[in-house]
């Protein structure tokens, strides 16, 4: 449904897209969406004229299930949520040129596809990186305009760069390769720039859950070809709110703490012979507990066992909601918490003892749900974001008292979006 951008601006206005709209957002936001568009219309105009355009987006992502799980080969629980970043994009001649809102204008000449040094740890690295993949990959790659715009809280633990990553793969399948890229592939592209590129060791569950949508069940046994299952469960209907705490912690200088999780796992992993925890199990890591302490060190063994009683929660968390056991569900969110807290250690950084906004976030928590709800570290951790399961009756207290610790407009009300990376006018056009 491709169109100029002023015509499209007027369908976005004239509600064309309203019914979408409150499939990604919800009834009450359909409005607030169709300003958020047509002003992300406005600015595309200003930058690149008036030429046709269509729009895309790609959601963040809530790890429900599954802490520090993925770069091991393990289980995950995730879901996309109603936050996004959203794209206003054409083709064009010669370069991809992304401006992102309030993060200036990222610029890549077409075929020039190594990597450059001054872009490690930028947004640039992750358009460089995501199309030289296409390109190796044997896919097509060609240029581009886009203005983006996000709600995705930044070092929030809900995965802000995948879902940037996401849209660009998204933007390069709808242009220049029919669609023909799936989900999946388009999540491992985007790993690949993230990990070669950007410079940051990630797993794939967060590209996954951004690509794919909805609450899905992911097993990297083979990260080749992850098996992924969709896990239809709304959250609303067992009378609870997922609610996301950002604690306003500094992500800066925290690379190290993320690197070294997987890095110990994984010398755990190759002191018994394997690559990656996955490939062990718990007596094996115990029996050889004297050689494991003294080749890799006591938190390097706590956190193998974090993973590997972690990897077996997963499985139980998805077999409590397919089975509508909403009470033994919050059980295994809470085991997941306390296990990532202890054993794991990512919820706070040893560099700064001093900020644990995490911590208090969870004391919090713990206080105000008396058991009744489910709390956790969301994501990678050392900052950011706490994850809880609100019962609907208590959440205007809870919302009160986490704004009243963080600051206001710190606890967010998410919910799971259906969609993943979407072309917005792709999915009406198979609607209708």
């Amino acid at each position: 449904m491709m169109m100029k951008a002023s015509a499209l601006k007027k369908a976005v206005l004239n509600g064309d897209y309203d019914k979408l709209f409150a499939r990604l957002y919800g009834e009450e936001n359909v409005a607030m969406q169709q300003t958020r568009y047509a002003t992300a219309i406005t600015r595309f105009v200003e930058l690149y004229g008036d030429r046709e355009a269509t729009l895309f987006s790609a959601p963040g992502r809530t790890e429900i299930g599954g802490n520090h799980t993925d770069h091991n080969h393990g289980r995950v629980l995730a879901g996309s949520v109603d936050l996004d970043v959203i794209a206003v994009a054409a083709k064009a001649e010669g370069e991809i040129s992304i401006t992102s809102d309030g993060f200036g204008t990222d610029t890549v000449t077409v075929g020039e596809w190594e990597p450059v040094e001054s872009e490690d740890g930028h947004s640039a690295s992750l358009v460089r990186g995501t199309a030289a993949r296409f390109v190796q990959l044997g896919l097509q790659v060609g240029g581009l305009c886009a203005y983006t715009t996000s709600n995705v809280l930044k070092g929030s633990g809900l995965s802000s760069s995948a879902a940037f990553e996401v849209l660009v793969g998204t933007m390069l399948n709808t242009f220049y390769n029919n669609e023909t890229v799936s989900a999946v592939q388009i999540a491992q592209i985007a790993q690949y720039a993230e990990n070669v590129y950007f410079g940051k060791p990630c797993g794939l569950m967060d590209q996954t859950a951004s690509a794919v949508g909805g609450i899905i069940t992911i097993d990297f046994a083979d990260p080749a070809a992850p098996i992924i299952r969709q896990v239809p469960f709304d959250f609303a209907s067992a009378g609870c709110a997922l609610c996301i705490v950002d604690t306003g912690g500094c992500h800066a200088d925290l690379t190290p703490d993320y690197a070294a999780v997987p890095a110990e796992m994984k010398a755990v992993a190759a002191q018994l012979g394997k690559t990656v925890l996955r490939e062990t199990d718990r007596e094996t890591v115990l029996e050889n507990l004297p050689a494991l302490r003294a080749a890799c060190g006591d938190r390097a063994v706590l956190r193998a066992l974090h993973f590997l009683a972690e990897n077996e929660r997963v499985a139980a968390q998805v077999a409590a909601l397919e089975n509508n056991d909403f009470a033994a569900f919050l059980d295994e969110i809470i085991a997941s918490g306390r296990s990532s807290f202890e054993y794991l250690q990512n919820v706070y950084t040893t560099k700064k003892v001093e900020e644990q906004g995490l911590s208090l976030a969870l004391c919090l928590a713990e206080a105000l749900l008396k058991g009744k709800g489910g709390w956790r570290v969301h994501g990678g951790g050392f900052a950011g974001t706490t994850q809880n399961f609100v019962p609907l009756s208590i959440l205007p207290a809870f919302r009160a008292a986490m704004d009243n610790a963080f600051g206001e407009g710190h606890c967010y009300v998410l919910r799971i979006r259906p969609y993943g990376g979407i072309c917005l006018d792709t999915v009406l056009k198979e609607e209708n």
